[in-house]
């Protein structure tokens, strides 16, 4: 293995291609898909020039990947630090593991990086014992991550009367409906990814022409899956069937695009999605928790 740092656009494309490498390898293996990431750099980041840590096998792709990401704290539901994710290939060996680890978080301490936070599947022991080997606690609970396979998708919800579904790429003559103006460039930054796609941008308007909910939908040709990240509907239209509308016609997009898996989180504090997301079909797969340390204890 060849020890590696890549930065910025160039980070994102290996880190995509390792996370498909590993969707690839095992269907549901991996707690982060390749959508994800992505959809994190729509923001600015302060690790953004950080030089990220990979190892590439002799064919000169990535095998693995000791990652950090700034989601500044308040910007994060589940994150207060930096987070770390750790990407191997399925049935890596633990000494691997544990040297990814170990290696990763003295390169990230030697970045100015103090503390960092790691989301872990409860039933992964070798990365939860080798975080407990360097000093990190629980913190608490993360995501509980479901699957749908396409071909038991539900049919598509109806739109109640006063709104009208549209994507992106019928609005873009107007700022788009998730950019902040502290952390501008939202959607310059959504382009240069490999996986978004304007017409799986969905979202609702009522009639005075304001957003009232959207989901953002996500195809990943070389692995055959989708990924509903994030999905909201506004406090003054909740209850009205906007969410199961534009959930069940995100599915559909995503299976007639050639998705046959479809992934979805929620944080377990959170009834309503996960009666939303079951009652479509989502069926919990895993969950995990959060755990945060010093990276030189």
């Amino acid at each position: 293995m060849q020890e590696q740092l890549r930065v910025g656009l160039d980070y994102l494309e290996s880190i995509t291609t390792l996370l498909q490498r590993v969707r690839n390898a095992h269907p549901t293996d991996g707690l982060y898909q390749a959508a994800e990431v992505q959809f994190w750099w729509g923001r600015p980041r302060s690790t953004d020039e950080f030089g990220q840590l990979f190892w590439f096998d002799d064919s000169g792709l990535p095998a693995a990947a000791f990652t950090v990401t700034d989601f500044g704290g308040a910007s994060s539901l589940v994150y207060d630090e930096p987070t770390v994710v750790v990407s191997v290939l399925p049935d890596a060996d633990p000494d691997w593991v544990a040297h990814v680890i170990s290696r990763g978080l003295a390169h990230v301490a030697g970045g100015g990086i103090d503390a960092v936070e790691v989301e872990i599947d409860r039933e992964d022991a070798v990365m939860r014992d080798e975080f407990a080997k360097h000093d990190f606690v629980l913190q608490g609970a993360g995501v509980i991550e479901c699957w749908l396979d396409s071909a038991a998708r539900p049919k598509i919800s109806p739109l109640p009367e006063g709104y009208r579904l549209v994507t992106r790429r019928d609005m873009t003559h107007r700022v788009h409906h998730m950019a902040r103006p502290e952390l501008p460039g939202f959607e310059e930054r959504l382009q240069q990814t490999s996986l978004y796609r304007p017409a799986l941008d969905l979202l609702v308007i009522d009639d005075d022409d304001e957003t009232a909910a959207y989901g953002m939908f996500w195809f990943n040709p070389v692995t055959a899956t989708g990924v509903v990240e994030p999905m909201r509907t506004y406090d003054e239209h909740q209850g009205r069937g906007l969410a199961r509308h534009l959930l069940t016609v995100g599915i559909e997009l995503l299976a007639g695009a050639g998705a046959e898996r479809i992934s979805i989180g929620f944080e377990p504090g959170n009834p309503v999605s996960s009666h939303l997301y079951t009652s479509v079909g989502f069926e919990p797969y895993r969950q995990t928790d959060v755990f945060g340390g010093l990276t030189n204890p």
